[in-house]
């Protein structure tokens, strides 16, 4: 008889949420969802069976209170709490209090995650345990004279880390003695900002490493397998944007070898449940033990799709007494797999998080090779009190070659509107010569900086053509509804066609593109066929639009593109770009500029952190004004120019919107300081 719960409570939001409750329902499981005030409409919301309220938009008002989330356990009748990734996922406070209140925690004991909760701790263990470290340093003394004396034994370069955190939080790289007191000071107060805890290990920085984790699960009746390797070396930030499995270049001896290590890892903290230890691994082919992750992962769906086993279906199988559902001789590797994280931010400026509202999104098809977990759809808000994660984007062939392949086709049929996003980035790396060939570490994106962030000239003429010709149909198709509605339907009064006696039948489309504009005329020579003529070029064009697809002929060469006009702009979608041109009226004057000179904004949603100068002192150009803090990462607002500042807008502490002036800068020139 099976003891499979019949009611959880999801403690998390998004596509995480939205991804247990899939496997649940199937599994004939009623799920609880909470929401915070800012995500009253989100889709984990809709998909669960009830959902109730757990607080205001900031997580620690929020997804992080306990009390709360487990008084809504109890009142729905929820058994058991998935903790999703990320939240209360990894606090062993939690973990505990579920157990006090005869709630199961759907993760492991909270002595398990104790004990990899803090970094150096788990060295600790792992050391005893014969697991391979990594040269550094994890002990309880966290004076600054004593990091960085154990830093200068280490020797540079030297990755500070906080001892509670993850995702890339917190963490610095010091290469030499003069950066370490601002490093230790940054990493300390993210540290303290994000996990409430600021102490620090010190890691000797491994260059040209590759981030191999191995997926592990344990059961209640001590049987443990590792379902193979994930390579999660690409990165930004420190945190993971491609991920694949298997690992590139592994060979079944080493798999084996850090499968069995992982296993040792688990079991030597009494582990139950999905966890991940996480190696460097190094060309040399050795491999040092980085820490364990205590829950599922952001990119479980690589190894499931290797696998064929729903990880969400084993914790929840495991977390009820049931048996490991295979033993390890029964699992197997099928073909290869990658995760691609589409994000809400712009690589060109230091992968800065993005906010708005999702005014259009169409996404890849799916199918037996493309998987999408996504928690938003369109109309939604990507807010700055979350992670900017818009979806995860998981293909899967017979092997490396062809799932890349299938990478980068999906990725090219993303249409998103609203927010700047990585899509375009990720498909520069999906197509460069060292990512195909295999030759990846975790500084790939350092290394190959000028080819990843090289400016492509866009086919922008054909979009302008596209954008002109999607704008007279669209003109036409509003004075049809329009007509549509009158008692002439057919009067000429109504026709938007251009069309004069004895003339030929034009119109002039205004378009602004990078800030230039654009007069383009178009001659309609029939109902699909057009002469566009701009800046001494003209096209022939034959085609139609059919909702957002305009099929054209241009000069004898076939395009099909997607056409999104929100407003006044007009984003066209074509091959592995998207063009932006907004649309002007004729009858309006051009409007002046202000001079913003000396004026410094805010770049996003965010709170302001600390103010690095005194107002009044005398700064170069590129000099740190203000620090922000934003999807939980920090952002140091610099000078434009040398200058001096003469009164801040805000305080620590304030949140601030985006575009709001932060400070009165005046520009000094030749300034001397």
């Amino acid at each position: 008889m099976s003891n499979l719960f019949h009611k959880i409570l999801i403690a998390n939001r998004g596509e995480i949420a939205c991804r247990v409750i899939r496997t649940a329902h199937r599994m004939g499981i009623s799920c609880v969802a909470v929401y915070s005030d800012a995500d009253e409409r989100a889709q984990h919301v809709q998909m669960a069976d009830e959902a109730y309220c757990v607080g205001g938009a900031p997580a620690k008002e929020s997804y992080l209170k306990e009390e709360k989330i487990l008084e809504i356990a109890r009142k729905s009748g929820a058994e058991a709490i998935h903790p999703g990734y990320g939240f209360l996922s990894e606090n062993p406070g939690f973990a505990e209090a579920c157990e006090k209140a005869g709630i199961v925690f759907i993760g492991p004991p909270a002595s398990a995650i104790a004990a990899m909760g803090s970094k150096s701790a788990a060295k600790t263990i792992m050391e005893k345990a014969s697991v391979p470290l990594v040269p550094g340093y994890h002990g309880e003394n966290q004076e600054n004279a004593v990091l960085k004396e154990a830093t200068d034994r280490i020797g540079y370069p030297v990755l500070l880390k906080p001892t509670a955190g993850g995702g890339g939080k917190g963490m610095r790289i010091v290469s030499h003695p003069g950066e370490f007191d601002d490093a230790l000071i940054s990493a300390q107060r993210e540290a303290k900002a994000s996990f409430g805890d600021d102490r620090m290990l010190l890691e000797k920085f491994l260059t040209e490493t590759r981030h191999v984790e191995i997926q592990v699960f344990a059961d209640t009746h001590q049987n443990a397998v590792y379902l193979f390797e994930r390579d999660c070396s690409l990165q930004r930030r420190h945190q993971k944007i491609i991920e694949e499995a298997p690992a590139p270049g592994i060979s079944p001896e080493l798999r084996e070898k850090m499968g069995k290590a992982a296993i040792q890892a688990a079991q030597a903290i009494n582990y139950v449940g999905a966890g991940t230890v996480e190696f460097l691994l190094t060309p040399e082919q050795d491999y040092y033990f980085m820490e364990m992750n205590t829950r599922l992962q952001v990119e479980h769906p690589v190894t499931e799709m290797i696998t064929g086993e729903d990880l969400v279906e084993w914790q929840l199988r495991v977390a009820s007494g049931e048996v490991l559902p295979k033993k390890q001789d029964e699992l197997q590797l099928l073909g290869h797999a990658l995760e691609a994280r589409i994000y809400a931010e712009e690589p060109d400026h230091d992968f800065l998080p993005a906010t708005g509202v999702l005014q259009f999104v169409e996404l890849p098809q799916v199918n037996e090779y493309v998987r999408i977990d996504t928690g938003v759809v369109q109309d939604d808000a990507i807010s700055v009190y979350y992670d900017p994660m818009i979806s995860k984007l998981i293909v899967w062939d017979t092997n490396r070659h062809n799932a890349l392949r299938r990478l980068k086709q999906a990725l090219a049929d993303y249409r998103i509107i609203g927010v700047k996003t990585n899509i375009e980035f990720l498909k520069k790396i999906v197509v460069s010569a060292p990512f195909q060939q295999e030759s990846i570490n975790t500084h790939f994106i350092e290394t190959h900086h000028e080819l990843l962030f090289q400016k492509t000239e866009k086919n922008w003429e054909k979009a302008l053509v596209m954008a002109s010709l999607t704008a007279i149909f669209q003109r036409k198709q509003e004075a049809f509804d329009q007509a549509s509605g009158t008692p002439d339907p057919y009067s000429p009064w109504h026709q938007m066609n251009g069309w004069r006696m004895i003339e030929p039948n034009l119109q002039t489309v205004l378009l602004i593109y990078k800030e230039e504009k654009i007069s383009v005329v178009v001659e309609e020579i029939n109902v699909h066929h057009f002469l566009v003529s701009f800046a001494e070029q003209q096209f022939e064009v034959r085609g139609d639009l059919k909702n957002n697809t305009l099929s054209l002929i241009i000069d004898d060469h076939n395009f099909q593109s997607t056409v999104v006009k929100i407003k006044n702009t007009l984003t066209v979608f074509l091959g592995s770009s998207s063009l932006e041109f907004t649309l002007m009226d004729p009858d309006l004057a051009e409007a002046e500029e202000e001079d913003q000179e000396g004026s410094l904004t805010a770049p996003m949603n965010g709170t302001i952190v600390t103010l690095l100068i005194e107002t009044g002192q005398p700064v170069e150009k590129g000099e740190g004004l203000l620090v922000m803090e934003a999807m939980k990462m920090e952002h140091t607002i610099r000078a434009t120019c040398n200058g001096l500042v003469k009164e801040f807008y805000f305080s620590p502490g304030d949140l601030v919107p985006e575009g709001a002036e932060l400070l009165d800068f005046e520009p000094v020139q030749d300034q001397k300081t």
